[in-house]
């Protein structure tokens, strides 16, 4: 995901978001929305099928002042979806009856009032995430280990935007040659023996698998520094020697406890039974 667009959380369920900088004012999966006021097992067809038979009074359609936004889906890929501003959402929201409107509404109100005070304070933006970790029944140990890795993931980020890597496809490119080289599986992989889908696979880290993480990309940044690299290719090799380092000593932890590092275990709450969109 780019930096302004984020999941947040409502009711220990997840929001796909958009900050658009230009109008400053977030933007909501609407899909994502229905499904939290619905416990839809479809909420896709629940929003064309609403898109369909709702009107508002002004003759307006619900899609009309919606925009389409490029969000990650459970494939893991990105697609265009209907996004909604938060007056456009209350709007939406009215025609939906489910117990959860008015949280809802309050819940909205507060997204906005943060991102007022993390703009005067960046530094609040880090309580919030330590704050829903804590909800997700994350440990202050492991919390502490996640905020550590994202300062080295940020420098080495960094260096590359500074060496002419470019980003999203590269970055997502040599991020997965770290990773495979230390772990021995791509990101992808990875995510699919944790059982994740759009899920962020950190955020589903254990603290040994951050820790070796957060090595395997410090060694790359250093190498790479060390080097002088730029461009693609020269920071590919550096990040093959970087995820190297941690993967000897990840060999070697692993020889001395008898236990695997990288593992299938994750934070997924338990699965709820929905009700069927009728």
């Amino acid at each position: 995901m780019s930096q302004n667009t984020e999941i947040k959380l409502f009711d220990g369920q997840k929001v796909r978001t958009h900050w658009d900088e230009a109008s400053e004012e977030w933007y909501f999966s609407v899909v994502d929305v229905v499904e939290v006021l619905t416990e839809s097992t479809n909420p896709r067809d629940y929003w064309f099928k609403m898109k369909q038979r709702v009107t508002f009074e002004d003759g307006i359609e619900l899609s009309t002042n919606c925009r389409q936004l490029k969000m990650v889906s459970s494939d893991g890929k990105k697609y265009l979806t209907d996004c909604a501003n938060a007056q456009h959402l209350l709007r939406i929201i009215q025609s939906i009856p489910s117990p959860k409107a008015e949280p809802f509404k309050q819940w909205l109100a507060k997204v906005g009032y943060e991102r007022i005070k993390e703009t005067v304070d960046p530094a609040q933006s880090l309580d919030r995430a330590r704050e829903n970790w804590l909800k997700l029944g994350r440990s202050e140990k492991w919390i502490q280990q996640r905020m550590t890795g994202q300062e080295t993931r940020n420098k080495l980020t960094d260096y590359w935007k500074e060496a002419d890597v470019k980003e999203n496809q590269q970055f997502a490119a040599l991020t997965n040659i770290i990773h495979q080289e230390w772990t021995g599986l791509t990101v992808k992989e990875h995510k699919e023996l944790k059982n994740l889908k759009t899920q962020n696979l950190r955020d589903h880290m254990s603290e040994a698998e951050l820790i070796f993480t957060a090595l395997a990309e410090l060694s790359t940044r250093q190498i790479a520094e060390s080097a002088q690299a730029k461009g693609f290719s020269e920071n590919a090799k550096a990040s093959k020697k970087g995820g190297a380092v941690a993967k000897n000593a990840r060999s070697e932890l692993e020889s001395k406890t008898g236990k695997s590092v990288v593992t299938g275990e994750n934070y997924l709450p338990p699965v709820k039974e929905k009700n069927k969109l009728k």
